[in-house]
Formats: C-alpha cells, structure tokens, sequence
C-alpha cells in the first residue's frame, strides 16, 4: 500500500499536477484550501520562504498580505502551474529542499503545508536551520486529523491520517525537528470538521 501511495503521489505531483486541486478538494471534502490557510498566524517576520509550493495557492496569499516570499518545489508541472496560479507574479525557484540555492540567514520564517516526507529529511533540516537568521522559525502543518468518521476512514486508507493517539502523534512529529536542533513545538487548531497539527520549529 505505501509503494502504491508513493507512486500516486509522485504521479500526482509530476505527470497529472492539473488534477491536483481537484483531488485535494475531493479528500478534504473542499477544506484543503481553509486548512492551508490556518498556517498564516504562526509566520513571522517579513521574508518567507515555502518549501513545496504547489499549485502556488499560499504564495498568493504570502503576496496578498504583504510579506516578501519565494518558494521553491521540485516539480516542473507544479511551478508551470503556481506561475499560472499566482499570474506570474511569485518569486518560484525549481529545486530541492534538501539543496537550497539561497545564503545563510536569508529568511525569518521557512513554510510548508502538507508536505510529503522529505520534510523529515535530516538534509532538509539542516538546510532550513542554515537559511533561517537567528532566532528563524520553521512552520510545518503536516497533517489534519479528521473528525468525521467518513474523513476519518478515507485519510487512514489513503495514509494521510495517523491512527494513533494524540500524544504520541505529536512525539512523533517533534522528534526529527529536535534531533535537527530546533527549539520545537506542536501547536493544535481546532476546526469544525478537524484537528490540525502545526510545527513551530525556532532556531536556537
């Protein structure tokens, strides 16, 4: 199941990307835009940086409210679409997270919503921790817990939901932001239909 998952994701991302918005709209049950907005409130400074971009839905929203923001993904189809998304008015670089091209302590905060697991990636911890300044956060939402039973099956067949408690969901997603040295806390956002999960990692 999880070779599957890993190849319709790949596929999602790469080959079928205009399908994108409409698959997030259909397990989301139409709240994957609502969720990735929850993000806004736990950014801080002026220079942002998103770590998977997307369909660029964020980066309009980074825009729209002021901040100076650049994103970085590592798909071709997905950049030609939040170019598309965003009018071409965003700051997109095609790259990886594990490689940044940018110099140290060139952002205040590093974004990233629904990431897939290379946010776990020791590598990209490191490169996040070197362009963030002093004090810098890193602010991963990584996943939503629904709470309808109907949600809540599809997320755990799809691995998008984890099954166990709400303790060890949150030990679980420290632990990698801690090892990497990161000052790190979960943050919970109660919605109606679900539970959010919000990684704020500071660089001590």
């Amino acid at each position: 199941m999880q070779a599957f998952l890993r190849l319709f994701f790949k596929l999602l991302y790469h080959q079928f990307a205009f399908t994108y918005d409409l698959v997030a709209a259909a397990v989301s049950f139409n709240r994957w835009k609502d969720w990735t907005r929850e993000i806004l409130p736990h950014i801080e400074g002026t220079r942002i940086l998103e770590l998977g971009f997307g369909p660029g839905h964020l980066q309009r929203l980074l825009r729209r409210d002021g901040w100076f923001a650049v994103g970085i993904d590592e798909s071709p189809q997905m950049t030609r679409l939040a170019r598309r998304n965003t009018n071409g008015a965003a700051n997109l670089t095609l790259g990886l997270a594990q490689q940044l091209p940018f110099a140290s302590g060139s952002f205040d905060t590093i974004v990233s919503t629904f990431p897939s697991e290379y946010i776990f990636d020791p590598r990209t911890l490191a490169e996040a921790r070197r362009c963030l300044m002093d004090r810098g956060r890193l602010t991963v939402l990584p996943v939503a817990m629904p709470k309808s039973r109907a949600l809540e099956w599809l997320y755990k067949v799809t691995g998008e939901s984890p099954s166990e408690s709400e303790e060890v969901v949150k030990k679980k997603l420290k632990e990698p932001f801690l090892r990497a040295g990161f000052s790190t806390e979960i943050k919970i956002v109660e919605l109606r239909s679900s539970r959010l999960f919000i990684v704020v990692a500071e660089k001590e």
